[in-house]
């Protein structure tokens, strides 16, 4: 497995099903099974005449694995991605060379042993870099850009010297997602009969959508059709790389550094694969061909026997970021700030996963320019409801936020269709699939009808993933380092509470954009947007024109959005994709197979299927 993880680090968890039976199989057998009744009680005197069981261990599996959610199959493909196989991989393959204009050798593309390396970093990523060397979260991006594709970083040793010609940061695509998502809530309440149900359930955390899909298959007609902003990222780069440069998909491997786990897992989905939007015949190439964690990009900076906090803070020299080869694209993905800069208040809105549920309540604002924002806390931090209040005082539009599993299960409850009376006159009322209010009253959230809700499978957001740094390894991390001291945070030494670690991250989270300019980096580019563009704050200015003689808003809490439809049409017409396959994805409700008879003897053959689907440099 690519992490071992301990039990500290399961802060939040599902009760465990009849299914889920993973110790059982690890162990060995105390007596003779039953083969005619495998869920048979072991007895006290059984268990003391037995041998004493193996410690216990928790694994990724494990983790993932909750009530049965992950198969032995998936988890062998999870287990695929780590930083080992990034070293792998960079040494089977040499790097197609980009020059600085953005163009390439042509004799590389017949040669089957190079491949284009990019890579993708989430915010929450650099936050916890930054966090635990005590550096601004730019200054962390510089220093993952250095490793990725600095001469100070993987460049510097390995079979053929290869980087990664080009790394992007998710939050540009995150601006894709959220566009999407706010016209995507809007047709939800335009068309309450369509084929997406009310209330619109957030899809991009793959944790959450695990969890519905193998145990909730109600709730599936209700998640958002949105690619996650990983997955559209891979969609973006493998499709335009592959037209611009003329290669093939296989011929592009891209790396995702993500805060937990279970994007490894999104990652595998058969769903975001080249046959997508490629149509090219063979074997399907996922989007992303592997995701690591901040604490894995550590792993694969001392595999190579190189420093991370010792990397450059500085910005890469221009020759070592060619241009992207579509000049619209390269301005989009690199021509701007990262604009997470804002005051505390607006932070607790936004929250540390996307930032969804705020851009549709701002956007539905900016459609009813005198409502307000009427915002109800729940039972904890992490369950808080949002209501759209006209200058009347009518309620016409309700959201909510629920984080963590132990809110999804009771917001999935909420959701479960009722069942159809068999008693004479029974009330047909909560079939509609609206929240329904159980047994007791008065909570936040009971009896409301939602239009739309976030949903993360971490409390407190994305910050606190799986696969971000504990606060149990940062005093080693900065020794090891030789940072922390020096600064004059020695009280530091003596390691912070989990929660006010989070805290500490969700700061340097914060922190984007509001240090000075970055040399090299332009304004948005306003001729792209169709003229002048009046740069609006995140609270209340909006900017409207007049287009085919509607109102239209084009800029909610600073978010371009016509500058994102122009990338959208843009990236249409280069793939020659439509807008809806390129941005979209699908779900299924997975039936577990866990204690079915003939389970054991089929997961050789579906690992196989599985990873011939997945292709991508396996």
């Amino acid at each position: 497995m690519s992490a071992i993880l301990s039990a500290d680090d399961l802060n939040d968890f599902i009760n465990p099903g009849i299914a889920c039976i993973k110790p059982v199989e690890t162990l060995p057998k105390q007596q003779p099974a039953n083969e005619g009744n495998p869920y048979e009680v072991t007895t006290e005197e059984k268990v003391h005449a037995a041998q004493p069981p193996p410690p216990a261990q928790i694994s990724l599996t494990d983790c993932l694995a909750c009530s049965g959610c992950v198969t032995s199959a998936e988890a062998v493909l999870v287990s695929l991605q780590s930083h080992s196989e990034v070293l792998d991989t960079l040494e089977r393959y040499g790097e197609i060379k980009v020059s600085s204009n953005g163009n390439l050798d042509e004799t590389a593309l017949e040669n089957d042993k190079k491949k284009v390396f990019v890579a993708s970093v989430s915010p929450q990523t650099r936050a916890s870099l930054a966090a635990t060397y005590n550096v601004s979260e730019r200054e962390a991006g510089y220093m993952i850009n250095q490793l990725l594709s600095g001469s100070y970083g993987l460049r510097s040793g390995g079979l053929h010297g290869s980087g990664f010609t080009w790394v992007v940061d998710t939050n540009v695509m995150r601006e894709v997602a959220l566009v999407a998502a706010a016209d995507e809530a809007q047709a939800a309440m335009d068309s309450p009969s369509g084929e997406l149900k009310r209330p619109v359930l957030t899809s991009a955390c793959p944790g959450w959508i695990c969890y519905a899909e193998k145990t909730h298959s109600h709730i599936l007609p209700h998640l958002s059709k949105l690619k996650s902003p990983q997955a559209l990222t891979g969609t973006l780069l493998k499709s335009v790389i592959s037209k611009r440069l003329g290669v093939r998909p296989d011929q592009i491997w891209h790396l995702a550094i993500m805060p937990c786990f279970d994007k490894k897992l999104e990652a595998s989905r058969a769903e975001l694969t080249s046959h997508t939007w490629h149509g090219q015949e063979g074997n399907a190439v996922r989007d992303v061909d592997c995701v690591i964690t901040a604490r894995e990009l550590l792993m694969l900076a001392e595999s190579r026997n190189i420093s991370f906090p010792c990397l450059p803070r500085t910005p890469l020299p221009k020759h070592l970021r060619p241009s992207f080869p579509d000049p619209h694209i390269d301005r989009f993905l690199f021509g701007r700030k990262n604009k997470n800069a804002v005051d505390k208040d607006a932070s607790n809105t936004i929250g540390t996963s996307g930032g969804y549920l705020h851009h549709i309540l701002h956007s539905q604002q900016a459609r009813h320019p005198d409502s307000t924002i009427r915002v109800q806390r729940g039972r904890n931090n992490d369950v808080v409801d949002y209501h759209l209040v006209s200058a009347t005082g009518e309620i016409f539009f309700k959201a909510g936020r629920y984080y963590g599993f132990r809110n999804i299960q009771n917001l999935v409850r909420r959701l479960r269709p009722a069942k159809a009376s068999r008693m004479p006159g029974a009330s047909a009322a909560g079939r509609k699939g609206i929240v329904r209010k159980p047994g007791g009253g008065g909570a936040v959230g009971e009896g409301q009808d939602y239009a739309y809700v976030e949903v993360m499978a971490c409390p407190g957001g994305c910050t606190n993933g799986g696969g971000q740094i504990k606060v149990g390894d940062v005093l080693t991390l900065r020794q090891a380092g030789g940072t922390g001291v020096e600064n004059g945070s020695v009280e530091h030494q003596v390691l912070p509470l989990q929660k006010e670690w989070l805290g500490l991250v969700d700061e340097a989270y914060w922190s984007a954009g509001a240090s000075d300019d970055e040399e090299g980096c332009d304004e948005y580019d306003v001729m792209d947007s169709g003229g002048d563009v009046a740069m609006a704050e995140s609270h209340g200015t909006y900017l409207k024109s007049d287009m085919d003689g509607q109102a239209k808003t084009d800029i909610v809490a600073g978010v371009d959005r016509r500058k994102v439809r122009n990338l959208l049409d843009h990236w249409s017409a280069v793939t020659g994709v439509d807008r809806e396959t390129l941005v979209c994805t699908t779900y299924r409700a997975v039936e577990s197979d866990v204690g079915k008879s003939g389970a054991e003897t089929s997961e050789v053959e579906k690992v196989s299927a599985l990873a011939v689907a997945a292709g991508g440099g396996w």
